[in-house]
């Protein structure tokens, strides 16, 4: 069975420490480098999810600009 086009999956072992290693391949295809921060997402129904945390901050940027423009709209009504 084929993954559909841009899905992967892999897996990793938890160490003693609560530690896991990220397969070379995924990190290769996602550019992760050694001490880049990634930033883990969870939901109890969903599972966990790893995200680039600089590309979650630029998006909370974005976030944050939008909103401040929506309140400044808002006090001119």
């Amino acid at each position: 069975m084929n993954p559909p086009n841009g899905k992967y999956a892999w897996t990793a072992k938890v160490g003693e420490k609560g530690q896991i290693v990220i397969p070379k391949e995924a990190r290769d295809l996602f550019h992760i480098k050694p001490g880049d921060t990634i930033l883990l997402l969870g939901d109890v129904k969903r599972g966990i999810a790893l995200v680039d945390s600089s590309k979650f901050f630029k998006f909370a940027d974005a976030l944050m600009v939008a909103s401040e423009s929506e309140v400044d709209d808002n006090e001119r009504d």
